[in-house]
């Protein structure tokens, strides 16, 4: 399944671009390259990725306009941010705009194909999934949750972290172990993150069954009421 997954690199950096497209080729992916945010983007709309590496600083259209103008017509597409700009300032930005992984420069080459194949060895081990909590069944690989009859979209890092608790429902789970696989790390940027993605998820699950409770210095329970 792999060799029809399809990547977009977009970065300024022709050069180091390059040698990275035939790494990752080298993996069995196939990747399309474009140098800059707005060819970026027209070649996004012709070839629907499943897997966007996108550089920040770029001339005209930075890397986080363009995420944040896919993400408006897209929420499942998954979005590697690659960058020197490594504020936290710059981090919560990346995540805010729903990406998936902000991976500083310079990083080793197999580091960003070790992220890769991760990722996609869970989309794929979720692929026909289902979980039914509550009275609410929750679709991993549609990104949804249906309550009485009401279907409501889910993010990709909300699908993450609910689907993380959908498993381990009545424990609870450690922050750090939801902040390392849907982040990488348990960084003070991330675990901010990981708070307002918990109050989102909160106002998207209408069964009332349903609780997530934060567990102070520890983690988050995700219970419906069964025993």
């Amino acid at each position: 399944m792999k060799n029809n997954l399809k990547i977009l690199l977009v970065d300024d950096d022709v050069k180091n671009s390059m040698l990275l497209k035939r790494f990752i080729e080298a993996e069995g992916f196939e990747v399309t390259y474009a140098n800059n945010g707005k060819v970026g983007l027209n070649l996004y709309d012709g070839l629907h990725p499943d897997l966007i590496l996108l550089d920040v600083n770029m001339p005209e259209m930075d890397g986080f306009e363009l995420a944040r103008i896919i993400r408006q017509k897209d929420k499942r597409v998954i979005i590697f941010f690659l960058t020197d700009r490594t504020e936290k300032s710059d981090r919560l930005q990346g995540f805010s705009l729903k990406g998936n992984d902000y991976i500083p420069k310079p990083f080793y080459p197999e580091e960003l194909i070790a992220k890769i194949h991760e990722r996609f060895d869970s989309m794929i081990m979720n692929q026909d999934k289902e979980f039914l909590i509550g009275d609410t069944v929750f679709r991993p690989n549609l990104s949804s949750v249906t309550y009485a009859g009401e279907t409501h979209t889910l993010s990709v890092r909300q699908t993450e972290i609910f689907s993380i608790l959908a498993e381990n429902k009545g424990y609870v789970v450690d922050r750090d172990t939801i902040l390392n696989a849907v982040w990488g790390d348990a960084s003070y940027a991330n675990s901010l993150a990981l708070n307002v993605q918990i109050s989102y998820l909160r106002r998207l699950l209408y069964d009332p069954a349903i609780t997530i409770t934060s567990i102070k210095k520890k983690g988050y329970l995700l219970a419906d009421g069964s025993k």
